[in-house]
Parts: structure tokens; C-alpha cells; sequence
């Protein structure tokens, strides 16, 4: 078409009146159709002349990118995009000339956090740099899918070695932890004999000490090892149809001595209108307690616990919010994964536990976090099918 419109340029002037008319209404229809494929893209397209003024958009892009521009604004792109970390990158990278592909960003769209890929491209026409292409991409389902397989991977990699490996390691801990109450009661039964002089009643304690050590240890181990049957074995869902703030309220009660001493104040928003949804309570006590634990151990010098339900179209939401010290970026990745942990003493196997118990529940866990902030742990289950009938019957005869 492109080739047509010049050789017609070039006869311009031995033209009728009809011909010309017959040419732009002949562009017209060419320009509308490509107009019409840019704006049934579902990427965003943006273009942008030698000045970086922005000279077209199509629809996905203003939706995916938050603009403020008009078309007869001749400022440079970074001026129109409203998330100052994007503005700063276009800056920079229009001014420079630099190409860059697949830079991601946390942008919020509808009051929503999603993940966009841009890339800056050199516009090239007639073998000469005419301007930029920016190439938006939604990428938050495909990055959220890669992370859920990864997790997936590991988990079916953990329960490969599970059933040889802690069973190895969980008899020789039997055995120990019998030889050392052994030890313990020879021990008191010649206690009067240790005790003759002051140094050998010294070397008693001592003995004592030690050994005290030795099987806080062994229940450490006992317990990682616990946690990583669990982690790996086959779940036996019991699933019955309830109220899940019911549980909360419960959970709530439970932790409360435990939150007072660490000086976190506890705080329940539950939506009084919350559909019933199918759970196993004893398994989603277990998610929402290494919740609760992992918030409180990321304030150490206190804050606010907030847990809070709320419906959403066909799923219902819990979110666990705390006041801590927040997630690094480099974390939030990774948090799910079996033996990622960033405490000392930690397992890393807490998060997994509360992943895997979500995923047999058909539902999906994500988190949102900022340092010196604090972090907010989202958990969507689905409303049954006869539940969202049900929603549905009452808001029509609402209306």
C-alpha cells in the first residue's frame, strides 16, 4: 500500500478531481485498518518521533500504561506517564538511545498491582532512526504460572527424596533422644555420688547443661524433620462447607496471649457477608498460624497484625497484613520455594506448608511487601458454584 501511495504522489498533478478522492478515500479505509489491528492487539504499541513526543498509542497501551496526555501535546513521552519509576526509565533510555528489552515494572492498573515488560526499539524507516517503539507487555500471569511450576518442581523433587531421607534421619534422632534420657536417669540415680565434693557436683551441672543442649537440638531436628514429612506427604483434605471467619475468630483467640507478649496488636476486618467456602479447618488453621507466626517474628519491636476476608466475584480473600520489616524484592520470588528461609534458626519449609495446603485447596497464595513497610499475604479461595448462585439470586433481587 505504501509503495502505491508514492507512485500515486508522484502522478499527483496529472490527477483528475475523482482520482484524488478515489486515493485518500482509499487511505482512509487503509489507515482505519491498520488502526483496527493495532487497537485488537493485546500488547501495548506506543510511537514516539526523533523529539520522543508521543504520536500513537493504541487501546491496550492506554490502558496498561497510566498516561496523562492529550494529542496535541508535543512533550516527550516521560512527561505523560504518571508511575515515576517508568517516567525515569523512558528519560533515560529515549535520551540516551538505548534499546532495552523486556524491563519489568510493578505498575498498578484499576487499583490492581500488575507486572508489565516494555521495551524500547529503534523506529526505522528507509534505513534511517524516524523515532521509538515502545512494546508494553502484561506479564503478571505468565511470571505468577513460571513461579507457581518452579514451586510445583520443587515440591515434586522434595517428595522424591522425602520418603528415604527422613526416615533415615528421624531413627537415628530416636534413638539418641533414648540414649540420652538414659544417660539423664544413671545420672540421677548416682546424683548423691556426683555431688561428694563441690567440683564434682560442678561437673554434674555441667554434664546436665549439656546434655540439656543436646536434646533441644535433637527436637529441632525432630520437628524440620516433622515439618518435611508433612510438607511432602499426600494431604487427607477434609473438606466441609463453613464460614471461614468463624476460624479466624477462633485462630485469633488462640494466638492472643502469644501476640500480647511480643507487643503486636491483633486487628480482624471480616466481611460480615462472607460466603461460606469448602475447607479442611485443620489444615487451614495450620496456613493461617504460620501466617500469624512469620508476621510476628518480622516485628521484633512490636506492630499491628491485621487480618482481613472480603468477596470478590468467585473467590474469597484473606489477607494477613503486618507492620514489619518487609521483603526484599530479590525475596518475593523465592519465599515459596522448600528451605528458602532468612531466619537463623528457620526450616524454610513454613511457606511451603502454607503454599501446598492452599493449592489443595484449589486456591492460590501471592504477596505484597515493602521494606520498612511491612507485607501483606493474600489468599484467594473459591466460592462454591450453588454459594455464587446464590450471590447472584440475591443481588438481582436487590436490584
Amino acid at each position: 500500500m505504501r509503495q502505491f501511495i508514492k507512485r500515486a504522489l508522484q502522478k499527483l498533478n496529472k490527477m483528475t478531481g475523482e482520482q484524488i478522492r478515489d486515493l485518500l478515500v482509499s487511505t482512509a479505509i487503509e489507515i482505519d485498518r491498520l488502526e483496527t489491528v493495532l487497537d485488537s492487539l493485546t500488547d501495548g504499541i506506543l510511537v514516539c518521533d526523533t523529539e520522543h513526543t508521543l504520536i500513537l498509542a493504541n487501546k491496550y497501551a492506554e490502558r496498561l500504561l497510566p498516561l496523562s496526555y492529550s494529542e496535541q501535546s508535543a512533550e516527550p513521552i516521560w512527561r505523560s506517564v504518571r508511575d515515576e519509576e517508568m517516567a525515569d526509565f523512558f528519560e533515560a533510555t529515549l535520551r540516551n538511545g538505548d534499546r532495552v528489552v523486556e524491563q519489568e515494572f510493578n505498575v498498578e492498573i484499576k487499583g490492581k498491582i500488575r507486572l508489565l515488560s516494555v521495551s524500547v526499539l529503534p523506529l526505522v524507516q528507509d534505513r534511517q532512526v524516524s523515532g521509538s517503539l515502545i512494546y508494553l507487555e502484561d506479564v503478571t500471569e505468565k511470571r505468577s504460572k513460571e513461579a507457581r511450576m518452579r514451586r510445583m518442581e520443587s515440591l515434586a523433587s522434595l517428595t522424591t527424596l522425602a520418603a528415604g531421607v527422613a526416615h533415615e534421619i528421624k531413627n537415628p534422632l530416636g534413638s539418641l533422644s533414648i540414649h540420652i534420657q538414659l544417660i539423664q536417669k544413671a545420672m540421677t540415680a548416682n546424683r548423691e555420688w556426683y555431688a561428694e565434693t563441690e567440683e564434682s557436683g560442678r561437673h554434674f551441672d555441667l554434664i546436665n547443661k549439656y546434655i540439656g543442649v543436646v536434646n533441644e537440638e535433637i527436637d529441632r531436628l525432630n520437628g524440620i524433620v516433622v515439618d518435611f514429612l508433612f510438607a511432602v506427604r499426600p494431604m487427607d483434605m477434609d473438606l466441609r462447607t463453613g464460614n471461614v471467619n468463624a476460624l479466624i475468630g477462633e485462630l485469633s483467640e488462640f494466638v492472643r496471649f502469644e501476640l500480647e507478649e511480643a507487643h503486636v496488636r491483633c486487628t480482624l476486618a471480616l466481611d460480615k457477608e462472607l460466603p461460606d467456602i469448602d475447607f479442611d479447618e485443620r489444615y487451614m488453621k495450620q496456613a493461617l498460624l504460620n501466617l500469624i507466626k512469620n508476621a510476628v517474628a518480622a516485628m521484633p519491636r512490636g506492630g499491628t497484625l491485621t487480618i482481613k476476608t472480603e468477596a470478590q466475584e468467585a473467590e474469597v480473600f484473606i489477607r494477613v497484613y503486618d507492620t514489619g520489616v518487609g521483603i526484599s524484592e530479590e525475596h518475593l520470588s523465592k519465599i515459596f520455594e522448600p528451605y528458602f528461609t532468612t531466619k537463623e534458626t528457620g526450616s524454610g519449609l513454613g511457606l511451603t506448608l502454607v503454599f501446598k495446603i492452599i493449592r489443595e485447596h484449589h486456591g492460590e497464595i501471592t504477596v505484597k511487601s515493602k521494606i520498612g513497610e511491612g507485607s501483606c499475604f493474600s489468599i484467594a479461595l473459591p466460592i462454591p458454584q450453588k454459594e455464587r448462585r446464590l450471590i447472584k439470586y440475591m443481588e438481582i433481587w436487590e436490584l
